[in-house]
């Protein structure tokens, strides 16, 4: 992609400003989406952080799973932080029966598995794909990969040893075009997960 992308951020709700913010200062055109006309002259889309619960109300309330979900599966690259990773996964656990996702990531994700608002908490992740220094991460009753399935990358984690857990705990990943994390890149001044989605963004 030689022109400078332009990329969507899904604004029914949670942090559109602040992905808005992100991608903007990382150099690409950044705009707020609410309706399926306005998906049309986008080549990427973010889902941001926010309420997963009142987020699938109101794309249900807006008929937007259909155009959504379409712009998936036609290969359109997208990008969800926290409550985005739920919006993203094809499998939702501890979520209301009558949740809807939009699909694209082969993962079962796991809501308010690191506990509630007060055990929001922040750490240092080693995330390869985005280079050497560690990523400072923040979790805002953030979501869990409980399990993934076999085409899907695993980007982070946080080591056993930090949660004095069994095995390590996913917190980003990857499916070819379609990327999600646990934690919330665009309420710090790292640009690199953002930067990361515009290189998947550019490539396609």
């Amino acid at each position: 992609m030689s022109k400078t992308p332009t990329i969507g951020v899904l604004a029914i709700q949670g942090d559109v400003r602040e992905h808005i913010r992100a991608l903007s200062d990382s150099g690409v055109n950044a705009v707020a989406v609410k309706t399926a006309a306005s998906f049309e002259n986008i080549d990427g889309l973010v889902i941001p952080g926010g309420e997963s619960t009142t987020m699938s109300i109101l794309a249900i309330k807006n008929d937007l799973f259909t155009p959504l979900r379409a712009m998936q599966k036609s290969g359109m690259p997208m990008y969800g932080s926290c409550a985005g990773l739920i919006m993203l996964s094809n499998t939702v656990t501890d979520g209301r029966a009558d949740q809807e996702t939009i699909g694209g990531l082969d993962i079962v994700a796991q809501r308010n598995a690191f506990g509630r608002q007060v055990d929001s908490f922040e750490i240092d992740l080693d995330i390869p794909a985005i280079g050497d220094e560690p990523f400072h991460a923040l979790f805002i009753r953030a979501p869990l990969v409980a399990s993934i399935g076999p085409e899907v990358e695993v980007l982070a984690t946080i080591p056993a040893a930090a949660t004095n857990d069994e095995n390590d705990r996913i917190v980003a990943v990857r499916q070819g075009n379609v990327m999600a994390t646990s934690f919330h890149p665009e309420i710090t001044d790292d640009l690199r997960i953002h930067q990361l989605f515009i290189d998947i963004v550019r490539a396609s």
